[in-house]
């Protein structure tokens, strides 16, 4: 509030998001022997030759400063002999994660600052969906919000407008991400004129807790760091036989390696076997973990764990300079909705709640010091897309979620073939052909999701290769001719 006046406008509650439900921590070079330059290099090898590294570099290098805005604004990490813990998690070399509560990193972050925002001016409007982004000649000049009753509409004049809507993971039908995770920012911006990036790189978190009839449950990349181990249904552990990391390679390597053992093995998950550490050390370690399988009927002290692959981050979205704005001036997005170039193909773990905390901080320094900035644009190689016009065909009904959800989950999840592609391309647009002025909160959001699932599928239907998060399976390796960047624009 010391720059001006602010209003946040949330969709639904201020506490719906999916920074909340992030369990193992954030990274940061803080530790004993440990420095921005390999927390660079850590980033840049899970990334698969995509990362901008002037973007990785920045998240690094600024990461120390905004751990220290975090604890003085009441966020208590957890401390080991008065030090803060770090532990490790996958695809790192080096024990950087902070967490707190254990296994609460994401809630008590959002508390400490939801604290901040309930205590201070801004003006919180909750339960309010933005239908539109409002600009004049290329400017951002506002938002349009739905009415209280269908066909009305209300407009919002502001200076700036920051994008903080996180990503899409109610696109598959298996996912670690709340309902509230549709994609609506990325649309918003792209209808705007925004350019999106990166799009088909979408990450399948390895780790998500398998019951039948129970939802999708994040067992944090912490308990395979805390050495936990993968076994197969013969309780053999496997991971070794597939990448010399074992259980600590990158995510999308270990996601497709359980889908792998699965399929040799026709079972529906796989497990992960924490009890190597004593009873006291789970319970302490991971609570919100230790907690939710209890009461689920899983003592995770005395049992494995069952998990299986879910849809976990939107690695790609919309392209945002060093400053995380847009090609549209004084749009800015932030978090998960955002392509700062950090991830490149396949985001190190915990890299994500580091990435919004230094963009959004250096969102703010731009809009409160505009004219003293002197900006680098990104220089990235790039492929340009446009979306092909929207068709009916026929035989295809309307969409429905749970329809769109199982067709991104078999035709465009972990797994792709130039096949399945081809034939989500073609519902899609005939779903988005029959999707003209939705009304109302779900109907939108549907909306937006089909165009996001249409970037997606699209870029991964032109991307010949696989590298990182994207597997095609008929073109296995990595390409030197697609170290380049798919980037959409509406015109």
């Amino acid at each position: 509030m010391r720059y001006g006046t602010v209003l946040l406008v949330t969709k639904g509650k201020l506490s719906d998001c999916n920074s909340r439900l992030a369990q193992g921590g954030v990274a940061a070079a803080i530790g004993l022997g440990d420095s921005s330059e390999i927390h660079t290099k850590d980033t840049l090898k899970a990334g698969a030759g995509l990362c901008d590294e002037n973007a990785v570099r920045i998240l690094t290098e600024e990461a120390p400063a905004r751990i220290a805005d975090l604890v003085q604004m009441g966020v208590d990490f957890d401390t080991v002999d008065g030090q803060i813990a770090l532990t490790l998690e996958a695809a790192h070399s080096m024990a950087r994660i902070l967490h707190a509560g254990g296994d609460a990193t994401g809630a008590r972050i959002e508390e400490a600052l939801s604290r901040l925002v309930l205590n201070s001016r801004i003006h919180l409007e909750e339960n309010s969906l933005v239908c539109e982004i409002i600009t004049n000649n290329g400017i951002a000049d506002g938002i349009k919000l739905f009415g209280d009753r269908p066909g009305e509409f209300k407009q919002l004049r502001s200076r700036f407008v920051i994008l903080a809507t996180g990503g899409a993971g109610q696109l598959y039908r298996l996912t670690t991400n709340p309902a509230v995770a549709t994609g609506d920012g990325v649309a918003l911006a792209y209808r705007a004129g925004a350019q999106v990036t990166d799009i088909e790189f979408f990450q399948f978190h390895p780790t998500a807790l398998c019951i039948p009839g129970l939802s999708p449950f994040l067992i944090s990349e912490a308990v395979r760091g805390e050495g936990g181990v993968l076994l197969n249904s013969s309780g053999e552990r496997f991971m070794p036989q597939y990448a010399r990391e074992a259980e600590l390679a990158p995510r999308d390597v270990v996601a497709r390696s359980i889908v792998a053992e699965m399929t040799k093995t026709s079972t529906d998950s796989v497990f992960l076997d924490i009890r190597h550490m004593s009873p006291r050390r789970i319970a302490a370690r991971f609570p919100q973990i230790y907690r939710f399988c209890l009461e689920n009927g899983l003592d995770i002290t005395r049992e494995p764990i069952p998990v299986a692959p879910a849809a976990h981050y939107m690695i790609g979205g919309v392209q945002v300079d060093y400053y995380g704005e847009t090609n549209i001036k004084n749009l800015f997005v932030a978090g998960e909705a955002s392509c700062t170039g950090v991830h490149g193909a396949n985001r190190l773990a915990s890299n994500s709640l580091m990435e919004v905390l230094v963009y959004s901080h250096r969102i703010i320094d731009c809009t409160v010091n505009r004219e003293t900035i002197n900006k680098t644009p990104p220089v990235i190689e790039t492929v340009a897309l446009r979306l092909p016009v929207s068709e009916l065909a026929g035989g295809v009904d309307a969409p429905t979620l749970e329809c769109l959800q199982n067709l991104l989950w078999y035709k465009a999840g972990i797994l792709r073939n130039e096949k399945g592609l081809a034939e989500a391309r073609q519902i899609l647009s005939s779903w988005q052909a029959q999707m003209n002025n939705p009304e109302g909160q779900k109907e939108f959001e549907l909306s937006n999701l089909v165009l996001i699932a249409r970037l997606l599928v699209e870029a991964a239907f032109t991307r010949k290769e696989s590298r990182g998060a994207h597997y095609l399976e008929e073109y296995p390796q990595k390409s030197e001719e697609w170290q380049r960047h798919i980037v959409f624009k509406k015109e």
